[in-house]
């Protein structure tokens, strides 16, 4: 068993026991590339939102996380890479597209950091980038409840998969400047529905 399945396995039965649930599991498509485009309030969220789904999830992660000892090693056999934040990292999307070029499912958190308020926050267009480069579809997903996740977030872990939104449906219209921060926005409002 790889070290992902054993630490999913292990997650998942935790989180379990904690009264989690998950609802729209069939919005996620079974194979192709996939960008997981998921809220971001609490560094539980990328371990909760990959327990929930059957596929495995490469996450682009802050590069401080990598220098920490134990964790940097551990998060980079589970399949994260590095990203300077803030920047145009080349290498990251690089990593981004390979993932994406062998039909897999990459993670990210298009707000680019953590949310203090639980409020979304605007997006990133890295993300449209991604999806059009690497002819991705992209799935919306809110998490919720990990705040504090060991001390309060039993019975309230949530995860709300939404509906999976296709390059083709993310066309910018004629007449549209900046069609990155187009395609973003509609990625964001697919997000944001999910809170109401």
């Amino acid at each position: 068993m790889s070290l992902y399945n054993l630490a999913k396995g292990l997650f998942r039965f935790q989180f379990r026991l904690m009264g989690w649930k998950i609802r729209g599991l069939e919005n996620l498509p079974h194979e192709g590339p996939v960008i997981l485009a998921i809220n971001h309030v609490s560094l539980w969220d990328p371990v909760v939102a990959a327990s929930s789904i059957p596929r495995q999830v490469s996450y682009m992660a802050k590069e401080e996380l990598f220098s920490i000892p134990l964790l940097g090693p551990i998060i980079r056999r589970l399949g994260a890479f590095p990203v300077k934040r803030g920047q145009g990292d080349m290498s990251a999307i690089r990593q981004s597209l390979k993932v994406l070029k062998d039909q897999k499912v990459l993670g990210l958190f298009p707000e680019g950091k953590r949310s203090r308020t639980g409020e979304l926050q605007k997006g990133l267009p890295g993300i449209a980038l991604l999806m059009e480069k690497g002819k991705a579809t992209v799935v919306p997903i809110k998490v919720s409840g990990t705040k504090n996740l060991l001390t309060k977030g039993w019975g309230k872990i949530e995860v709300v998969i939404g509906s999976p939104l296709t390059p083709e449906m993310l066309k910018a219209p004629e007449g549209v400047e900046n069609h990155r921060e187009w395609v973003t926005k509609k990625i964001m409002d697919a997000l944001n529905s999910l809170h109401e």
